[in-house]
């Protein structure tokens, strides 16, 4: 694949539609981790909103690609997730929403060309709550820290450590950003799929 925009040995995924609430909850906790800590140069955080086969761009040549996401587990709201490896495509099959099936055909798409990613995880949380609004309810804001020190211990399973910030970036849980299909600079975040690089 020639159209590859960045390769990282290590890519953190957040999707989710930011205008459902809830289902907003696996971008907020990549921006929540964006915001927290630095990363080594070898891991990308992408905001990858609902994008569907467009994500391929953000993820060939990944070795470990860790996905975070509002998940419907058929279970009670706040039930929290984590599947690996195998599981993940049978996961994502069973899936409607566009951004989920953005990620099967991503991955699928990737093991038919030679492309497969050796490792994959999905951590996300049961929504509580899908209609139009852009910020997470009060219940599912509590899971964000949560969630982010579950892909952190993830993470360091993986051999990467990040280093919390002495200050925190400020966080605004009411943008809305993702109508591009390329990421901006991190000094030019607005709208559209945002990467930022391990500082």
């Amino acid at each position: 694949m020639d159209d590859v925009l960045f390769q990282s040995d290590v890519t953190i995924l957040g999707i989710g539609n930011v205008i459902l609430r809830d289902e907003g909850f696996g971008v907020r906790v990549a921006e929540y981790l964006d915001a927290h800590y630095d990363f080594p140069e070898n891991v990308q955080i992408v905001d990858g909103g609902t994008l569907g086969i467009e994500l391929t761009q953000f993820v060939t040549g990944t070795k470990k690609l860790l996905v975070i996401d509002s998940i419907n587990g058929h279970a009670a709201p706040g039930t929290r997730f984590a599947i690996r490896d195998d599981d993940v495509l049978a996961h994502f099959q069973d899936k409607i929403s566009a951004h989920e099936v953005g990620i099967q055909d991503v991955l699928a798409l990737l093991e038919v060309t030679g492309h497969k990613i050796p490792t994959v995880t999905v951590l996300g949380a049961q929504p509580y709550n899908l209609e139009a609004g852009v910020e997470l309810s009060e219940e599912m804001k509590k899971l964000v820290p949560e969630v982010a020190e579950e892909a952190l211990t993830e993470l360091r399973k993986w051999g990467i450590k990040a280093t919390a910030k002495k200050v925190p970036d400020m966080l605004d849980d009411t943008c809305v950003a993702e109508a591009f299909a390329y990421p901006q600079p991190p000094s030019q975040r607005g709208d559209g799929p945002r990467e930022r690089r391990g500082e």
